[in-house]
């Protein structure tokens, strides 16, 4: 948990000088190219969070490879986070400040499991519905569950919406076996 408190901390930092230039998006952009890269890149990433190397060489390397991509702010950021021990949490620091992002843009990242592969139009018309609905821009990540047998479940946070054939036909499964039948229906049973 402290770590997350921490990696919150540097992400709102970041996030109040991105604001204060006027590139809130092009710093959490630059912040996504180190993540990708610690993520892609195991030797890189052993590398700068190895405790045994240097930060002479890690501050090195870092300018070396970024000093000239990313924006200089984005880069003393990295270079502070050497310098605070605290370059491992880099990958927590860009989702919090994606969310930041999100959250200052009026975006929502949605998942949207179907029953099977939807094509682009129909992705289209399923994030502006879902943006209609949620009254700001509906980031939709698509999923295919084959055992819903048809419609949408669309999860946003802690909430789920189920629109699923299969959990209407359950539904209506327990709503008959449930269901108070007249003593007709049970022919000459109940005499």
């Amino acid at each position: 948990m402290r770590d997350e408190t921490v990696a919150r901390s540097y992400a709102e930092t970041l996030f109040e000088l991105g604001r204060r230039n006027d590139a809130i998006q092009s710093y959490g952009e630059a912040l996504s190219t180190v993540v990708e890269l610690i993520e892609g890149d195991p030797k890189f990433r052993t590398f700068l969070e190895t405790p045994r190397i240097d930060d002479a060489d890690r501050k090195a390397l870092v300018r070396r490879v970024f000093g000239d991509a990313l924006p200089k702010h984005v880069v003393n950021f990295v270079l502070v986070t050497i310098d605070k021990r605290r370059q491992r949490l880099l990958r927590s620091i860009g989702q919090q400040y994606a969310e930041l992002l999100d959250e200052f843009l009026g975006r929502e990242h949605v998942d949207v499991t179907v029953a099977r592969s939807v094509d682009e139009p129909t992705q289209q018309l399923i994030a502006a519905r879902l943006s209609q609905v949620f009254g700001k821009e509906a980031i939709p990540h698509f999923r295919v569950k084959p055992e819903i047998i048809g419609g949408l479940v669309v999860r946003t946070g802690n909430t789920i919406y189920d629109g699923s054939i299969k959990r209407r036909l359950e539904g209506l499964r327990r709503r008959l076996l449930h269901a108070d039948l007249p003593h007709e229906a049970l022919g000459d049973a109940g005499a």
